[in-house]
């Protein structure tokens, strides 16, 4: 069965609720990320997401705001056993494109609903060259 871990990125960039919306942006755009953590004192407190950075883009909030200022507060989380099947219907369900991965309450990783794009497309490149001679 394929789970959480199989799909998920390890260790993820991660930000304190103090850093700056003007630095979060600049670490989203040098990484290619859309989602951070939101980390204080080891332990998972919330997540940003580029969403939230472009709702507040063109006020005065985003000049001297921080994470803490438009993060989502403690956000649903899956462990790295969960079947990956549950996780993409988390992310269906509430409309989410990415879930923090929490081990005994210690951020392990982050799964994305590109990670899950990933697998498929893997997925069926694979079964596209998986054929028996004279199948054309």
């Amino acid at each position: 069965m394929l789970t959480v871990s199989d799909l998920m990125t390890f260790n993820p960039k991660t930000v304190t609720p103090m850093t700056p919306l003007t630095e979060i942006r600049r670490l989203m755009r040098a990484e290619g990320c859309r989602h951070l953590p939101v980390v204080e004192n080891g332990r998972l407190i919330g997540i940003i997401t580029d969403r939230d950075l472009r709702a507040v883009v063109n006020t005065p909030v985003f000049a001297v705001g921080s994470a803490e200022t438009v993060m989502t507060s403690n956000p649903i989380t899956v462990s790295p056993g969960t079947p990956a099947h549950r996780a993409a219907e988390m992310l269906n369900l509430y409309k989410f494109n990415s879930l923090p991965v929490v081990d005994h309450g210690v951020l392990v990783g982050i799964v994305t609903s590109s990670d899950f794009l990933a697998q498929f497309t893997e997925h069926e490149l694979r079964s596209d060259f998986d054929y028996s001679p004279g199948e054309f």
